[in-house]
This record gives structure tokens, sequence and C-alpha cells, in this order.
């Protein structure tokens, strides 16, 4: 039997989102529950796997399967594909699993051709309908060249603006039937004169290009990125839909709208949207025409308005979540078109996550899953400062399409906001709108301000997507793209100017506006527990300072998983110190000059223990090579030599010495201490004075400071350095006369390490998963050098993620998973964590999770996204286990206490039993005794 490459509506439903995509699961499930949704067919994610592997070709069998599609949604329509008498016209949409708003393509009014407008037109003579037939016309052929031909849009928009200004109108609808004829002639002209060749007649043939167009927008640079930054799987592949097409650009009783259950940007249960009149749906989420709110839609078409709101309950009832909607009312009808979970920002993910439990719709775990983890970066960066707010007057408005605040230099291009941003430069990036070949530069800027669009403009929903600040449609701004500057309240802006937005109020402030850091409650820290409540794993942070310690404590974090102690070498009297440490010439010099430093990091030790209030604390090492701390200019090597009484050239011999051609695995880590034991037993004796010194004024906190010896590649190399603490601490407690408890273990971060993990765990206390340079050394490759060719990488599928970004599970977590395996059977009392970058990454602490890691430690803004994403994998497990027959462990336990229970009763009632049945027979035997000896005596007698 032939595979199925094509499913109508009527034959799925939301459950086979894996297959028909999204959209198509959504569309099927809309068509089941009674909603009026133009009846169509969906081509599977499966197909668009074939297609790529045919060599991106569709092949006759799945081309069929269409047509046989094409048949029946003729039959269900009453209309016919090609006919002249009543044509039958489609859209044709992507619809990937995971929602990817504007990244994929879409066509519309698809079958229109010379022959079947002079038809269509002939059938109707009411003017008001030619003009529609011909403005179907020039989009079809516009959006076709684009999405399909991939012929700029760029030429088609200049035809359509000297058209305007040739007819004295400012906007599309102004244009007369008879200027849209001419300009769908135009535009035919302008594609013959790109391409070569005549635009296609044949709906089939168009058709097919069309479907063949959604799959390779699959793998178009934008669907790239986004699926890059949304851990979206290439395997996953696009479904295609195809549908009738319901017209909001008939006439004036039809339009088109984009809506909102609740209000994606604050989370408020309050529908929102937009709608504009005898337009499109492109119309609304271009930023074309700036569209009217949602409600006004009640006084245009009231019957239609009164259905929608009514649709509107039925879907969040029956998804139980916040609905992202897409309609078209034709002819006062209404016809929905999309619906999916809506995109929303952090503030609003939270509220409505909470009230959907208040509400019922969801419990407590259900609530915790359905937060993007990665949103809540949004929560935890700055807002503007409240009192410079109140200074600023704002130049201009537009609307506040995602909250945040943003200030930087203004740019034009999405080109120009990468290349700024890459040179340190922070960019606001002003667009007349924005579009989906955008999407890299508004991921570079701190902000995004647009002339044009609405709440619902490209713009506004991939601005929330990332959690970025963004005002859109400030109608108010004279823009000059070509020679890059723009007027706002009677100034010119240009190219470089610092222009501050708020993506809350929608203000536009010029100049640099000063901000603050965030302040979190409510829904935050309701969510916030809940995930604690049901995660396993651990959460510490990296933090280097006292006050990267107090606010990772604030955000929730257990613990410090990762101190670099390197970092607090480069004030300007330790670093002199640290020099002349690196120009001695004998151990009694080195010690001499690692003495001045020793206050310095005690007093650095102590302010991090009391920071973290009793909670463990992980302090790594000195690790980069040395040749990183000494002085680079004249003026600094002469003031080094001075101090050290050595030539200016003695000193620059030293600092020639420590050249090394790979210094990232040279001399550096545990190998600077098995060549100078002095520095280890500076840093061993700093960490148990600042533990003892923290511990005598806090005596109720469990003060056990954990020592981690870094870059270990060897058992005896581990022990050569342990020997060497151990050694200093006990020396330093028993001179102090505490009592403290240490533990001294080491970072994973070369393969060998984690390949004899079980003769390393027979000595350390626990291992620390290094995973930025695990990773580089797994790989090969230089985190520093290989953003050269990483993106060669991802174009050719090689590599879908930057593997220091997202974990490599498949080679650096099996090494990972391995060194578990090995090291725990020795050593049953080893704890292990990740303090790499990957320790903030959702998808990487999920990994963390399943492997039975103790902790994950990131940076202090990235703990709240840990906590989260800890609680998500501990859930989505359980969720699994029940779906396999299996319990989690929490489960298993009260099984197992239940079994107990149930075995001592059944025990003790057997005993009960027994008792009962031994006393019923020995009074039975009473009994019949008594009896006989009666019966003995009345026969006597």
């Amino acid at each position: 039997m032939a595979k199925k490459w094509v499913y109508m509506f009527s034959e799925g439903d939301m459950t086979m989102r894996n297959l028909l995509g999204g959209k198509g699961a959504n569309l099927a499930e809309m068509s089941s529950i009674g909603l009026p949704v133009p009846q169509g067919f969906t081509i599977t994610t499966e197909a668009c796997t074939q297609y790529y592997e045919d060599g991106r070709k569709i092949n006759d069998e799945i081309m069929g399967q269409a047509m046989e599609g094409v048949k029946k949604m003729e039959e269900l329509n009453g209309k016919k594909f090609g006919d002249l008498t009543n044509p039958l016209l489609v859209s044709v949409r992507s619809g990937a699993r995971a929602s990817m708003p504007g990244m994929m393509d879409t066509i519309l009014n698809l079958g229109l051709n010379d022959e079947v407008v002079a038809a269509m037109i002939k059938g109707n003579p009411d003017p008001a309908f030619e003009r529609f037939v011909y403005d179907s016309y020039r989009r079809f052929i516009q959006m076709f060249s684009d999405v399909v031909m991939e012929v700029g849009k760029k030429y088609f928009e200049q035809l359509i603006d000297a058209m305007k200004e040739k007819k004295g109108v400012k906007f599309d609808v102004d244009l007369t039937a008879a200027d849209l004829k001419e300009l769908a002639l135009q535009f035919k002209e302008e594609y013959k004169k790109q391409l070569g060749k005549d635009f296609p007649s044949d709906p089939v043939e168009q058709l097919k290009l069309a479907i063949e167009a959604v799959f390779r927008s699959w793998d178009n640079p934008r669907a790239n990125v986004y699926r890059r930054d949304n851990d979206i799987p290439y395997s996953w592949g696009t479904a295609v839909n195809v549908m009738p097409m319901v017209f909001g650009n008939l006439n004036d009783e039809s339009g088109t709208g984009v809506a909102f259950t609740r209000d994606p940007a604050t989370g408020e249960k309050k529908l929102m949207g937009e709608f504009l009149k005898n337009a499109q749906g492109e119309d609304v989420v271009a930023g074309v025409r700036t569209p009217m709110p949602i409600v006004q839609m009640e006084q245009e078409f009231p019957e239609a308005y009164k259905q929608f709101i009514e649709v509107c309950e039925t879907l969040e009832n029956h998804y139980h979540d916040m609905q992202d909607m897409e309609f078209t009312v034709e002819n006062k009808k209404l016809y929905m078109l999309q619906c999916r979970n809506g995109k929303r920002t952090a503030q609003a993910a939270l509220k409505i996550a909470c009230d959907l439990v208040d509400e019922g719709h969801k419990t407590e775990e259900e609530a915790v899953a359905m937060i993007d983890p990665r949103n809540l970066d949004t929560l935890l960066h700055p807002q503007f400062d409240a009192a410079a707010l109140k200074a600023a007057t704002p130049i201009g408005k537009g609307l506040g399409a995602s909250p945040g605040a943003a200030c930087g230099k203004i740019v034009f291009t999405a080109d120009d906001a990468v290349a700024w941003a890459d040179r340190g430069e922070k960019v606001i990036l002003v667009r007349l709108e924005t579009s989906p070949e955008d999407i890299t530069g508004m991921k570079s800027a701190e902000g995004i301000l647009t002339v044009r669009g609405g709440m619902t403009s490209h713009a506004a929903v991939v601005a929330r997507g990332m959690g970025e600040c963004c005002v859109s449609g400030c109608g108010d701004i004279t823009m000059d793209e070509e020679n890059k500057r723009f007027t706002l309240a009677g100034k010119e802006f240009k190219e470089g100017d610092f222009i501050s937005i708020d993506g809350t109020t929608g203000n536009i402030y010029d100049g640099v506006i000063e901000t603050v850091d965030a302040s979190i409650a409510g829904e935050f820290g309701r969510i916030m527990d809940w995930a604690d409540k049901y995660r396993k794993l651990k959460v510490r942070t990296n933090a280097d300072t006292p006050a990267d310690a107090k606010k990772a404590r604030e955000l929730g974090a257990e613990g410090i998983g990762l101190c670099r102690t390197e970092h607090m070498f480069f004030d300007e009297e330790r670093i002199a110190a640290f020099r002349e440490m690196i120009c001695s010439d004998t151990v009694e010099e080195r010690k001499a000059a690692l003495d001045k430093i020793l206050p310095y990091q005690q007093s650095d030790f102590e302010g991090i223990f009391e920071a973290m209030e009793g909670n463990p604390v992980t302090i790594r090492f000195l690790d980069p090579p040395l040749h990183e701390f000494v002085p680079n200019t004249e003026e600094e090597i002469e003031k080094l030599a001075s101090a050290q009484g050595k030539s200016v050239q003695d000193i620059k011999d030293i600092i020639s010495g420590l050249h090394e051609f790979n210094p990232m695995m040279g001399h550096r880590g545990c190998r600077l201490t098995v060549t100078f034991p002095e520095i280890a037993e500076m840093q061993t004796s700093a960490i148990i004075r600042a533990a003892i010194a923290v511990s005598k004024k806090h005596s109720d906190w469990k003060m056990v400071p954990e020592i981690m010896i870094p870059l270990v590649g060897d058992a005896k190399e581990f022990k050569f350095v342990k020997d060497i603490v151990v050694k200093t601490a006990d020396l330093e407690i028993n001179k102090a006369g505490a009592s403290l408890e240490y533990e001294v273990g080491t970072m994973i971060e070369i393969p060998r390490a984690a390949l004899t993990a079980d003769e390393i765990a027979a000595e350390a206390d626990f291992f620390c998963f290094g995973t930025n340079d695990l990773t580089q050394m797994t790989f090969g490759f230089s985190r520093d050098d290989a953003g050269k060719f990483l993106n060669a990488y991802y174009d050719t599928k090689i590599y879908e993620a930057d593997p220091f970004a997202k974990l490599d599970q498949t080679g650096v977590g099996k090494l990972m998973d391995m060194c578990l395996t090995l090291g725990r059977p020795v050593n049953p009392a080893l704890h292990a964590g990740i303090c790499g970058e990957h320790g903030g990454d959702p998808s990487s602490v999920e990994f963390c999770h399943k492997i039975g890691l103790d902790y994950v430690s990131c940076s202090p803004f990235r703990v709240p996204v840990a906590r989260l994403a800890a609680a998500q994998a501990a859930i989505a497990e359980k969720e699994e286990a029940k779906k396999n027959g299996f319990v989690d462990e929490e489960t298993r336990k009260m099984l197992e206490e239940a079994a107990e229970k149930a075995e001592a009763i059944a025990k003790e009632l057997a005993e009960t039993s027994a008792d009962i049945a031994r006393s019923g027979l020995e009074a039975l035997k009473a009994g019949v005794e008594a009896a006989a000896k009666t019966y003995k005596e009345n026969r006597k007698s």
C-alpha cells in the first residue's frame, strides 16, 4: 500500500502535530469541533523530508496525492481548480510542528491567470468586483514571483509606489481597477525581465512550484537562524497546507485580522488584536497599513464579531492556553484560517500560566512546563532608571510592541546592525517595517523601532519571541532610508546618533537614558516556587565577586559551582605582585610575591562565603597560562623591571619565554601547580583562612569549601596537587585550632579525564564538568576561532547548533555519561555538576538531569532559567515514565512503602486468623468432650 502523504482536514486532529505540522493539526482540530474552516488538505512533514531526500524534487506519488486532495476540495467547495466558470483559488502555507512565525513562506490567490481573471470579471459586472479581481491578481503575481521564483519584491514595490505617486494617492486601496490591471501587466513584464520567461499560467504548475517553494523555505537562511535559536531540529521538516481562498479584500463588507485571546505583552485576560477592512492577511502582519483595534470590528461586522468572540472562548477552553488566531471575513461571514498557542513575552507567560492554574485550566506542573525558560532572560535585564525617565521627555510615541528598555546608536539595515554589534556597539535598528530577512539584524540590535505596523506586525511578533524591546508603528517619523536618516519632532537623526526606546509604553527618547536592574516578584516568584518544588537538580552560579554571588542568591542560586580566582588578580596592586611572582628567580622570591596577594585572595573569598550564606562554594585554582598576566606596554615593562631590579631586556626575555604556540593546551591549570607548587599553597591558605574566619562569625553555617583543581588529565597528576592542598589545608586548620571540613575535586575538561574517571574518582571528592574546554578539546577546535568557519557547518547541516552554546549530547555528552558511569561505583559519595556556559542552556540542563548530575552552575542572570529548565526536565521524565508504564522514583518509593504496609497488615491478619482458628478448635474440642461426658453420664443413669 502506498504511503499516505496527504490528509484532508477532516482526517486529522491536534495529536498529529508531528505529521501535519502545528497549523495543519490545528486546522483539522478546529474542523472537528465545528468551527468555520475552509476545507482543504495538508501535505505531511514526511513529504518535506522526502523532497530533500529526492534532491529537492516532489515525486510523482506526492504530487498525485496532492491533486487527489484538490479534487476532494473541489467537491467540498463546489468550485473547480483552473475553471473559467467557477474557479477555485487556493492559498499554500507552511506549517512546521513548532511555531515559526514569519520564518517560512505563504502564497495567496493561487490559480489565477489572464483567462480566469477575465472569466471572473465577465461573470460579475460590478466595478468593485473587477477591482477586487485585479487586486488579487497583482498580489498573486508579486507573491509568487517573490516567494516561489525568488524575484525580489522590491521591484514590485517600486512599481506600486510609482503608480500611487502617478495617481496622487497614499494607500493601495485608493488605486482603481484600471490602475491595478495596469500594475498586473507591469508585474508580469517585470517577471519576464528578471527571469527571461513568461509568468506561468497553468494552475497545476503554479501549485507544484508553490509546494516546492514552501518545502524549500524550510531551509532558507532566516528559518535556519530561527531553528538554531529555538532548538528546532532540521530533520522535522515543514508541512504544506492547501486551502480554498476566502477573500478579505473582496469589498468593504470583508476584512482580515489577527487576534489573541489574552494580551501577549502583559498576559491580561482580554481580547487583543487588529483588523483591516478590504484587505488580505499579509497587509496586517506586514505592517503595510496601520490596522484598527479588534473591538472596532464589532461596529463594522457585528454578527461576525459576535461569532468570533464565541470562537475565541471555544478555542481557549479547548486548548487550555492563550490562542493566536488568524481569520477572514468575506461578505460578513467569518472564516478561521489558523490558531496556535500564542507567542508571548516572558512577563505575559508568567501571568498567563498562573491565571490558567487559578482558572482550573492547568496544574502547577503543566504551568511550569508551558513556559520557555529562555524567555526569562528578558525579565532580568535592565529597565530605564525611574528618576532618569521622569526627567526625560519623549520625542515621539509608537506602539509598545515588546516590553523592555533599550538605548543605542541608530542603524538602518540588518547588515549594519550585525556589523556594528560585532565590534561592540549597542545599536537600535530603525526600519520602515521589518521583514523576515531582517532576523539577524534584529537579533544583534538592543531594540527595534519601526515606522509602520501594529502589535501583530512582523517586528512585534518576532521581537516578543526573542524577548527584545520593540516599538512599532511610529507614523510621525519621516524616513529617508537611502541616506540613512530620519526626522522626528523636528530633529534630524543620522546613523550613529543615540536614541532610547521603551517597549512597554512605546515612548521614544533622544539620547541615552540610564538603566537599572529589573525587579522581579509576583508571578515570577510563584512560578519559581513551583519549579523548585518539582525539580531534582540543584542550581548553582558561576560568580567571581561578592556582588555577583549576592545577585545570584537573590535569583535563587543554591551555591557557587565555579569561582574563577584568576579574575581576582587583575587589580592594579595585585597584578603588580603577581608579575613579580612570574619574574622571580627562586622559590623564596615567588613565595614573597605570593604572600602579598594572599590577604587580597582571603578577603575576596570571605566576601563570597558571606554572600553564599553557608551554601556550597567551589573555588577553582588558577587556570590561565601565565602569559595572560604579563605587561604589554613599554611603560609597564619598565615599571616591572625597576621593581624586580632587572633590565628591561631581562623582562622582555621572560615574557618571550612564556609564549606558547597553543596556550589553551599549554602551561596552565594544574600544570602550573606541578611547576610552581607555591601558587596552590597560597590559594589553599587563602581559602581555608577565609572559611575559618566566616565560620567563626556564623557558627550556624555549615562551611565546607570545595577546592577544584583544573585541567587534570591523569590520576597521578590530580593526586600530586591534592597532596599539596591537603597538607597546606590541614596545617592551616591545626594552626587556627579550628574544625573545618573541605573537599578536593577536579574539573573534567580533558577527554582523558573522562576516560580514566574511575582512577581519578578514587582520589576526588567531586567532579565538575568544564564543558567549555571539554567541548573545545573533544571537537578539536578553538572556541575563539570556530566562529570563522561554523557558519559553513550550519549551512551544510553538518552542525545544527553552536556546540559552545548547546551541549553536544552525542559526543561531549557521551564522555560525561561515561565519566559518571566509571567514577560513581568507585566512589559512591562522589557528587558531580557542570559549570560551563551550557549550565544555563535549557536543552543542556535537561541532558544533565537525564545523566544524573547533582547540580548545574551558570551565570547569575541565567539561574532562574536553569531552575525552570531543571523542573521541566523532571516533569517531562515523569510524564514519559507514565506514558511507558513506568513510575518515577518518588512514586516508586511511595508504592514500595504501601506494599510493605500491605504486607504487614496481611501478615497481622493471617496471625490473627490463626489465633482465632486455634481458639475455635480448642473451644470445639472442649465442647465435644463435655457433651461426651454428659452423654456417658446420662447412659449410666
